[in-house]
């Protein structure tokens, strides 16, 4: 394991200095899931919800999620995102989420990533918890990151 990227000399919090680095083409996909009940599964697919169409709600709000990380995480870049896709697939255990994030930028999209997918499992927490007090949402973890130079 390499040494800690942002603390300085004196192990104080410090944002990592990225200007001297050349603009690449950077993406990065996460991906995760939130278990749910076989019964809220059903509400979800037949659009029941009372709080309105989970899935569609959740992709949106990961796009949102992408787009401010550096709001969120304070030593997070602000960066200019080229590209967010999230998907939110149903299945008979839950629902599993990808997102893929891209830029042309001087660091990378994980932090983006990352959080589009814990906020769009978090909206469909918020969405089913009146009907679900056992949900739980797993395996968040980043599958891919790539860089490569223009």
């Amino acid at each position: 394991m390499g040494t800690l990227s942002h603390v300085d000399s004196d192990g104080r919090a410090s944002m990592v200095d990225v200007s001297a680095k050349p603009p690449q083409r950077r993406r990065a996909v996460a991906e995760g899931r939130i278990d749910l009940q076989p019964e809220t599964v059903a509400l979800i697919r037949d659009n029941n919800i009372k709080k309105g169409d989970v899935l569609t709600v959740a992709q949106i709000a990961g796009i949102q999620a992408a787009k401010r990380t550096h709001e969120l995480i304070p030593l997070c870049h602000p960066l200019q995102v080229g590209k967010i896709d999230v998907n939110c697939e149903l299945d008979a255990q839950g629902v599993a989420v990808t997102a893929g994030v891209t830029c042309i930028g001087q660091t990378g999209v994980e932090m983006e990533a990352l959080t589009a997918v814990s906020i769009a499992l978090l909206t469909i927490y918020d969405m089913c918890k009146a009907v679900d007090k056992q949900m739980v949402m797993t395996e968040t973890r980043l599958v891919e990151k790539t860089k490569e130079d223009l």
